[in-house]
């Protein structure tokens, strides 16, 4: 997205192979970016700012990070357009990005509770300072997308830290974000620069196999060239006081990032954990794959202050209870969390993905500790972040 508003050609390498990345650049393309793809290496030839008008709806797909960001960038053009996605993005609000977006001068509306399609109606946005009612980081990173094509000075004020990927994303480009605290700010017209790029892998991808080691007796993981953000790694953190052993190698930055090589340990014994306030937020993503393998834990794991998951892909909080008391474990359902005690046994049985990427990968984990098969029904749904999950973790295994 911002190699499309940057001037010159950004070219990417270890593009990702999901479908939610794919999504991206179908709606780049359509804005009016000459894009090529070979493989894990994209081009993108900017526009300096100002994108081309779209002929038709632009489809995210299942990505709400690219309707959320998108709508940020779009809110700043001279035109309008329309942000729609498929049956699962269309049923999850937007109203939180649709409203700070609104008081900078765009003009958006939607579907009931501001769902999707939303139409764009871009202006001459102004600088406005919010103060975020919940904390997002797709959100905080929409609006420094927007700010950066607006008047004035936009700050985002969190109510606790998130990840930061594209507050380094925008300085990688050539922008000039502050940041105070849980504060950040960016000052608009200033003009991004095309950059060169290998991207690192994805810790919350790596999380399922992180989290597959620390049940697998004698397991010994090395995953190289991840993404070690101090704000997307509190799952090593979380993992290493639970008793699994890890070690980060050959740590590099890398455009602002932190890169590196991390090995994991099977660790027997494997303590609990109670994750609430701000470890939840960054945890946000890892928490159904610690929900799959809190029954194999000694004192069980409970998950606080994560409503957030009820507006994901799917339910999370209920499609994981939903799952784990399929294979056989007891699970304390809350509005706000769930409580799965330790040391239960669990058997095979039939789950579903609903349609939730992240379900999927987590119910796969959740299986390799089962006295039995486990089936999940509509896997292939893992193409939206991780193609060729499966395979990958069926190849772990037999090593």
């Amino acid at each position: 997205m911002l190699g499309a508003l940057a001037q010159g050609v950004t070219e990417l390498e270890n593009f990702s192979s999901g479908a939610d990345c794919a999504s991206t650049l179908s709606c780049v393309r359509a804005l009016g970016c000459v894009v090529e793809r070979q493989g894990g290496k994209v081009s993108v030839q900017g526009r300096g700012g100002a994108l081309g008008e779209p002929e038709r709806p632009l489809d995210c797909g299942n990505s709400g990070s690219s309707m959320r960001m998108l709508a940020g960038i779009l809110a700043g053009q001279n035109f309008a357009s329309v942000l729609t996605g498929d049956e699962s993005l269309s049923r999850r609000p937007m109203q939180r990005v649709a409203t700070p977006l609104q008081k900078m001068g765009a003009t958006i509306t939607g579907a009931e509770g501001c769902r999707p399609p939303l139409h764009i109606q871009g202006a001459r946005l102004r600088a406005i300072e919010y103060h975020m009612p919940v904390a997002s980081a797709q959100v905080k990173s929409a609006l420094l997308f927007a700010g950066l094509l607006a008047e004035g000075e936009t700050a985002v004020q969190e109510p606790v830290r998130t990840r930061d990927h594209g507050e380094l994303a925008l300085r990688a480009f050539g922008a000039r974000v502050n940041r105070e605290a849980n504060r950040c700010s960016i000052i608009g017209g200033q003009k991004l620069r095309a950059i060169r790029a290998t991207l690192p892998g994805d810790i919350s991808s790596a999380a399922f196999f992180l989290c597959a080691a620390a049940i697998v007796p004698e397991s010994n993981l090395l995953v190289d060239d991840v993404l070690l953000n101090p704000t997307r790694a509190a799952i090593l953190d979380l993992l290493i006081a639970m008793g699994m052993r890890i070690a980060v190698l050959n740590l590099e930055e890398h455009h602002g990032e932190l890169v590196g090589t991390v090995q994991a340990q099977y660790g027997a014994g494997l303590r609990g954990a109670r994750i609430a306030g701000a470890q939840t937020a960054a945890l946000i993503d890892e928490l159904p794959v610690l929900a799959a393998i809190a029954p194999y834990t000694r004192d069980g794991i409970e998950i606080r202050d994560a409503r957030e998951l009820r507006v994901k892909e799917s339910d999370r909080i209920a499609a994981m209870a939903e799952n784990l008391r399929a294979l056989g474990a007891k699970v304390e359902v809350r509005d706000d969390g769930l409580l799965i005690p330790g040391q239960q046994r669990l058997h095979g049985a039939e789950v579903e993905s609903f349609g939730d990427h992240r379900i999927a990968m987590a119910s796969a984990v959740a299986a390799l500790g089962a006295g039995g098969e486990v089936h999940i029904r509509n896997a292939g749904v893992v193409d939206i972040s991780y193609p060729g999950f499966f395979d990958t973790l069926q190849a772990l295994l037999q090593r």
